[in-house]
């Protein structure tokens, strides 16, 4: 994580103390002695925060604050001051100051403020890219991701989309299955015909051949009128049959005849009609499992998986979660008339640390929850559902095989103190026994790293 920090006071002797001490804690030091020199470097120069005295040469820090978030928007300030009263601390915070700290201070205290802007700053970065990833991830309809596996899926789908080939998607349930059927429709040359879903499993078994193939009138006793099947109305165009492995065994001949020789007769029809569609089929269980058990067709499960997608779960999908997490409180904030535009850093972290076994219509229900609850512009922990903030697995995060899925050495450690915490009921002495580290330490390193904890003082 960048440390980048520009000091600005006219006691030079003051700003060669601070930098010397924050460049001992692993920060990133520069300093000047007057507002037209930090005005030069903070044009020039990307820092990740900066600490100005509220008294300098020519221009106070208040509207020294105010002229450098004009030129660097989002930049967090820090302001210093011996005169601290709760007016000038509030006439700062107004003019767009990050925080607010005395004069003199503990180098304790500083550090941990400084640390706290730097990660506002960082996840507001790191907002404003997923906002440009979301706003750029139309490639195929709504598919929003940057993950390895999506950018395959992308490429993917790019070289299939002109065929004709029929094509079975895989994935657990909410993985957006039917999503990938729309793109795929979408950017083939049946583009401009109908695009018709059907969940197999949701039609009753003796209705499912008439919804599908249709009926003639007076083919069975509630025929009181001919019956145009689904297949007949998607003609030139896609067909996305979801929960394929749901067909009946009865029905499944007569779908292999159709699809191989083109055409579909209607229950009770003498003839049969040609037929023009494209076919995507979409499964959650293992169709080869179901084949040895007899429970589907070898011969079609060979003619529907001409070309087979998978889709990752969602807790393989790394940043992809805070990608869609973004998405979802754009639209559910229009949707709900509220300011809400993001998350706090805290947020992001139990996204990030949950396995979303419901994926990405979990995600989308809870998202929308806490948008429709949050009373403030980005939301907080106790904005999610409890199950989400007591969650704690931290071997999960290893059960990815993508690289870039990978959670960094200190996520893993902010997940392991907060287990261990939760393990030790709050009490940090045995946490920090069980940690091998001090109560010092552990404070410390709950302060830094902003883990959520229920503590006792035993």
């Amino acid at each position: 994580m960048s440390k980048k920090v520009l000091i600005i006071d006219d006691d030079i002797s003051m700003c060669e103390m601070l930098n010397a001490d924050l460049a001992m804690r692993g920060y990133q030091p520069e300093w000047c002695s007057t507002s037209e020199k930090a005005m030069i470097l903070a044009k020039e120069k990307d820092f990740d925060v900066i600490l100005t005295d509220l008294k300098i040469p020519k221009m106070d820090g208040i509207e020294f604050c105010r002229r450098i978030l004009s030129i660097r928007p989002g930049i967090p300030v820090i302001v210093m001051t011996a005169f601290g009263s709760l007016e000038t601390a509030i006439e700062a915070i107004r003019a767009g100051a990050f925080d607010f700290i005395t004069k003199p201070m503990e180098m304790d205290i500083l550090a941990i403020a400084l640390n706290r802007a730097i990660k506002h700053h960082n996840l507001q970065d790191q907002i404003k890219k997923l906002k440009e990833v979301v706003a750029q991830s139309q490639k195929a309809d709504e598919i929003i991701g940057s993950s390895p596996a999506i950018e395959g899926l992308f490429n993917r789908l790019n070289q299939i989309a002109d065929s004709d080939i029929s094509v079975l998607v895989n994935g657990e349930s909410g993985t957006g299955k039917e999503l990938v059927a729309r793109a795929l429709h979408k950017q083939s040359l049946r583009k401009d015909g109908p695009f018709i879903s059907v969940n197999c499993a949701a039609i009753p078994e003796s209705l499912i051949e008439s919804e599908l193939f249709g009926h003639v009138k007076g083919a069975f006793t509630s025929a009181v009128s001919s019956h145009k099947g689904i297949f007949a109305q998607a003609e030139g165009g896609t067909i996305f049959l979801d929960e394929v492995g749901e067909l009946p065994l009865s029905l499944q001949p007569k779908l292999l005849r159709a699809l191989d020789e083109h055409k579909v007769r209607p229950i009770g029809a003498e003839k049969e009609t040609s037929l023009d569609i494209r076919l995507i089929a979409a499964t959650n269980i293992d169709l080869e499992n179901a084949v040895k058990e007899g429970l589907f067709r070898m011969d079609l499960f060979f003619r529907i998986n001409v070309m087979n997608i998978n889709l990752p779960p969602l807790r393989a999908r790394g940043n992809d979660i805070l990608l869609l997490a973004q998405h979802f409180i754009e639209i559910f904030a229009k949707q709900y008339n509220k300011k809400v535009s993001s998350y706090s850093e805290s947020v992001a972290k139990t996204l990030l640390g949950y396995d979303w076994p419901g994926n990405i219509r979990q995600l989308k229900n809870v998202i929308e929850r806490a948008v429709a609850l949050t009373g403030y512009d980005k939301l907080l922990p106790e904005d999610l559902p409890e199950s989400l903030r007591t969650f704690n697995k931290p071997l999960s995060h290893f059960e990815s095989n993508e690289f870039m899925s990978l959670p960094s050495l200190e996520t893993l450690n902010d997940l392991y103190i907060q287990h261990v915490l939760e393990v030790a009921g709050g009490n940090r002495t045995k946490a920090a026994f069980i940690l091998g580290v001090d109560r010092k330490t552990l404070y410390r390193k709950i302060n830094k790293n902003e883990v959520n904890e229920n503590i006792t003082q035993n």
